[in-house]
């Protein structure tokens, strides 16, 4: 069945905020559920990764809170107006509540069995400043979607933030800060005590309160201020009669906090990367966890005391011991202030390639939405300070087999000069990652606008070729030379060749398919050199204005260039007749080319927001339109190769049989076009789990597997009846692989022996009844020697049984001559085995 054009659908496929919400523990602690954009994820605590995706949002997930009456369904709410209950362990949406309010929070409370609570702007409207805490009722019924209109406000002109809101002890009362103002209100008595405070005191402290929480088991409320300090409230039921003690170790202002499930710590976090860890009743006794990395925005902790959680801006969810030692990590997309080296792709990996965290690159999996590695270009150490100007990574750029990659950094102080470097970094097979291999310090006099490499096969034993193109008006050739000396071998890169027009500013440079052209923009001129000679060959003037973009045609259209102006224009030159085919007036931000394909992607911008046109260079129409992708700017695109081509027959969807496209929004969301629904791409890892039969041939499934097969087949024959057929044919490659496992694999060595020791042997045909008989005379003297041998077996024999199965099921009946082989065997020196 061929798809259709109408079926071709834009998705959210990655790169949402981990951090943007509380992540929430499972009970017990095995899972942890955070939100992710329009979805919630659902993580493994011990493997990090992702066990299920639950998806029916259409927008922003906004809260999500456990069910109180049963620990294996989750609350979520979204800003689309509904509440959705899941059945998390198995990825099952169970019931939708449609509230029609936008719910930008969620609270759930263990004395309130048949409502939740939220936060609610009010008159519901997008734009308003003002939001209450609403009592939701959920009603009770077998429908799957139902109305839940019943609304009640608890408390008026609360703060939207969620970690602003918090309830108290058995949910007698719910605490809410904002401003200068702390707000409690007590449910049985509906009741609302407020206290203030003063904006500054006499030391100059600032005393916006910025979080709250509250103790589990007794009544005692926590709030973070701006200036650092924590504030322990009690006695707050009285409004003359509250005290509150005074904490501080921040510098900055307090991000999060959080109680431990028995209220014998309080967790506070914020800009300086520490987890820090009061003793609840000497609160003088505090534990850090330094260098988490990144800004902590949120704080968790599991309901059976085994995990703490934060959240960091860098997109990061930290899982923390209750001895705050790091157990697991669950990095999404980092998301930075700035995307400079645009989105690129590894060759190697398919990962998609970006700035993260300061000074380093990041590799990104589109497969599984999660971080693989960080790559530290800069290798120096941030600081956190604000206003500090730190050493930036604008440029990168990947060899066509991935064996190179080169960075450019930048670092410029206030009346000083530019300082910038060029990095080439090899790529180191054992170490499956990037080596620095060679600096050049000041490679031009001026900021780097463009870098490429010459793609060229592997094959072809070609030089490795870069460009780089400069403001200061000339790009350079550097080549990849033997840099032998007395003391190494090694091999480094230099230039080889310095070209300039003009002296105009050279704004882009890009090679043709088979690399035998290079083409730079100077301002309104584009220049075509021939990369063998390095030859000025020709010149195309664009209309008057500079130069946005340059690229190639592919495949059949690799005849072609095509570039974009800032003025709008979309022009396409002939390389053949060296005249221009066709142009056009898009407004084009990003021009992208297929490298599999000759479709080109380019991406217009009006006010209204941004275009796609899917278009080849030879055909007068595109081949494809989407109008309104996203409502921004769109940042960044890269088309990604498949690896399985599809076979899509319609015209209109052609352009994805062999790559996929992905683009990075303005809100830094990733994006991309697919004819697959969310639920066929993104299938759950229950439903990815292969049966037993299809697991693969490891060397312990090798030596166990074909053991217990072999062991039902004897059941099944005559009794010691052993098929040579049946022996498997991999014995000696099973016992190679055995030894060559890690030994902190392996299972113990008293469930081993025995079978170790059987698949060493060669199996024969069962004697006649008179040799069987022969030999049992014959050994009849030696059995009471070996009686208490037998009973040392016996009971290594019950040791290594499966209690779950009978003794005849794992160990058949042997007769009388396979008992005196096995006697035999036991008293034969193995020691031979360990030269294996």
């Amino acid at each position: 069945m061929v798809a259709t054009a109408a079926e071709i659908r834009l998705l959210r496929c990655g790169g949402s905020r981990l951090s943007y919400r509380r992540p929430v523990f499972s009970v017990p602690s095995k899972y942890l559920l955070c939100v992710s954009g329009d979805f919630v994820k659902v993580y493994s605590t011990a493997t990090e990764e992702s066990v299920h995706l639950l998806q029916g949002h259409s927008n922003m997930v906004t809260g999500i809170q456990l069910n109180p009456g049963n620990h294996l369904q989750l609350y979520s709410c979204s800003v689309d107006g509904s509440i959705k209950l899941w059945d998390f362990m198995d990825g099952i949406l169970i019931k939708t509540f449609l509230v029609g309010w936008r719910l930008l929070a969620l609270y759930t409370s263990a004395a309130v069995a048949d409502s939740v609570f939220a936060i609610v702007p009010k008159n519901n409207k997008e734009a308003s400043d003002t939001f209450h805490l609403v009592s939701v009722k959920l009603p009770k019924t077998t429908e799957q979607e139902v109305e839940a209109k019943d609304l009640s406000v608890i408390l008026e002109d609360v703060s939207q933030f969620p970690k602003c809101t918090a309830f108290g002890r058995d949910g007698e009362f719910v605490a809410s800060v904002k401003g200068l103002h702390l707000s409690v209100y007590f449910f049985k008595k509906k009741d609302i005590c407020r206290f203030s405070l003063s904006a500054t005191d006499k030391k100059g402290t600032n005393n916006i309160f910025t979080c709250v929480a509250c103790h589990p088991q007794e009544d005692c409320i926590a709030t973070g201020h701006k200036d650092g300090r924590i504030r322990l409230w009690r006695n707050f039921s009285h409004k003359r009669e509250f005290t509150y003690s005074s904490l501080h170790w921040h510098s900055d202002e307090v991000m999060d906090l959080a109680f431990s499930a028995e209220g014998t710590c309080l967790l506070s976090g914020g800009i300086e990367s520490v987890l820090v860890q009061w003793r609840y009743g000497s609160e003088r006794k505090k534990e850090f966890l330094p260098r988490l990395g990144a800004t902590i925005e949120h704080i968790s902790a599991s309901p059976d005391g085994a995990f703490y959680c934060t959240s960091h801006t860098d997109n990061k969810i930290t899982i923390i011991k209750v001895n705050l030692t790091v157990s697991a990590v669950i990095q999404g997309l980092v998301k930075g202030d700035e995307i400079k080296t645009g989105l690129l792709l590894d060759p190697r990996t398919k990962a998609l390639v970006l700035n993260g965290k300061p000074g380093h690159l990041q590799f990104y999996s589109l497969q599984s939405d999660k971080q693989l590695y960080n790559l530290d270009i800069v290798q120096q150490e941030y600081i956190h300070q604000l206003g500090l100007k730190q050493i930036e990574l604008v440029k990168a750029a990947f060899s066509a087999t991935g064996d190179w990659l080169a960075t450019v950094e930048e670092y410029q102080e206030k009346g000083t000069e530019l300082e910038v470097q060029l990095k080439f970094w090899a790529y180191d097979e054992k170490i499956q990652s990037f080596l620095l291999n060679t600096i050049i310090n000041a490679p031009h006099e001026d900021q780097i606008t463009s870098l490429c490499f010459q793609d060229l096969d592997a094959s072809e034993h070609v030089t490795p070729t870069l460009v780089t193109a400069s403001k200061d008006g000339q790009f350079k050739v550097w080549l990849l030379k033997d840099d032998s000396d007395i003391y190494r071998q090694r091999t480094g890169w230099s230039c080889d060749f310095v070209g300039s027009y003009h002296n105009y500013p050279a704004t882009n440079c890009c090679f043709s398919e088979d690399g035998s052209l290079l083409a730079v923009s100077f301002q309104e001129t584009i220049a075509i050199w021939e990369s063998d000679t390095w030859d000025l060959k020709c010149t195309f003037c664009q209309p008057p204005r500079k130069i946005r973009d340059l690229c190639f045609g592919r495949l059949s259209c690799s005849r072609y260039l095509l570039s974009t102006t800032d003025n709008g224009f979309l022009c396409c030159w002939n390389l053949l007749t060296c005249e221009l085919e066709w142009s056009t007036s898009l407004n084009v931000i990003i021009l992208q080319p297929d490298p599999l394909s000759e479709h080109i992607a380019a991406i217009s911008w009006l006010s209204k927001g941004s275009d796609l046109f899917v278009f080849k260079p030879d055909e007068p129409r595109p081949s494809y339109i989407q109008k309104n992708v996203c409502r921004g700017k769109v940042q960044w695109a890269v088309f990604v190769p498949r690896d399985v081509p599809e076979s899509l027959g319609s015209e209109k969807q052609q352009w994805l049989n062999r790559s996929q496209l992905y683009f990075l929004t303005e809100t830094q969301d990733l994006m991309t076009f697919s004819t697959q629904t969310p639920e066929e791409r993104l299938t759950s890892l229950s439903k990815q789990l292969a049966v037993e039969e299809s697991f693969p041939a490891t060397p312990f499934y090798i030596l166990l597997g074909k053991h217990r097969q072999q062991q039902k087949e004897a059941l099944n024959t005559d009794l010691g009846m052993v098929s040579a057929s049946s022996l498997p044919a991999q014995d000696n490659l099973a016992v190679k692989e055995l030894l060559h496992t890690p030994a902190h694999v392996l299972p113990p060595a008293s469930s081993l022996c025995s079978i170790f020791i059987n698949s060493l042997l060669t199996p024969k045909a069962n004697k006649s009844i008179e040799e069987e008989s022969d030999e049992v005379e014959m050994a009849s003297d030696g059995e009471k020697e070996d009686s208490e041998e037998e009973m040392e077996s016996a009971d290594i024999i019950q040791e290594t049984t499966n209690p779950s199965c009978t003794l005849d099921e794992i160990y058949p009946m042997l007769s009388k001559s396979q008992e005196k082989k096995l006697k035999r065997i036991r008293k034969t020196d193995y020691s031979w085995v360990s030269a294996l």
